[in-house]
């Protein structure tokens, strides 16, 4: 595009996948991302959608739930077959059933339209943050003492987090998270014992800078149970969650 980008804007490497069967959401959505910097790919269709996602390398999906063919909460399941992209849900009714089956689906957040591009914008920066995250030290600690020593990990029983190799674990058995999945865990990692409240897990993993769905970080620790354990994350009700040491 001839346009310049906004200030901050994305580099032209990062591409995203839109798949959104409304033309002319299509269209202003794709454009509005264009002059973000960002190389867009789009589709009109769930199984278009697939088919381009397994010929070219995206480093991010924004998918529409509602898609003729293959809707796209089947679409986010195909995708999580083999991949751990980030995965942002569309949902143009902010249906309750729609939030919960897609982000059960794998993706890792969602928005409700008609969304304005600064929010789409942020949340797109956001999983890409994830994406790429590496752990900071907490508040009064040094990066040294963070840093667990080296050639070893942080151990909770069976579970064993590599923090440098962002590589996790259970039983000598490597386990694949998403970003989103892997941040929480980390998160819970540098407190174990500590009950963390869901709205401080919706500032600090999914930046969230207002009040967000808690349902998003619910279903990411169900997520995060079938693939460590059930028991692993306690509930604590009316509080939040915390990692058993």
């Amino acid at each position: 595009m001839s346009s310049s980008a906004p200030a901050g804007a994305a580099p032209p490497a990062v591409r995203v996948l839109l798949v959104e069967d409304d033309d002319l959401m299509r269209r202003s959505f794709a454009v509005a991302l264009e002059r973000y910097g960002y190389a867009v790919g789009v589709a009109a269709d769930g199984l278009t959608g697939l088919e381009l996602f397994r010929d070219e390398s995206f480093d991010l999906l924004i998918l529409d739930v509602m898609l003729p063919g293959l809707d796209g909460i089947g679409l986010c399941r195909r995708v999580r077959e083999t991949s751990l992209v980030p995965v942002l849900m569309m949902s143009a009714r902010g249906d309750g059933l729609d939030v919960v089956a897609g982000l059960e689906a794998g993706a890792d957040d969602y928005v409700v339209k008609p969304v304005d591009t600064y929010v789409l914008v942020a949340r797109i920066r956001s999983l890409l943050r994830r994406a790429t995250y590496a752990p900071v030290p907490a508040p009064g600690n040094t990066a040294a003492e963070a840093r667990p020593p080296e050639g070893r990990a942080l151990v909770f029983g069976d579970l064993t987090i590599d923090t440098e190799g962002m590589e996790v674990a259970v039983a000598g058995s490597p386990v694949a998270l998403t970003p989103t999945e892997l941040k929480l865990l980390l998160e819970f990692a540098a407190r174990p014992g500590v009950v963390l409240e869901r709205h401080t897990l919706l500032r600090d993993v999914w930046e969230y800078g207002w009040d967000g769905d808690s349902r998003v970080v619910d279903l990411c620790v169900q997520r995060l149970r079938r693939k460590l354990g059930r028991d692993r994350i306690e509930t604590v009700r009316g509080f939040g969650y915390k990692l058993r040491r």
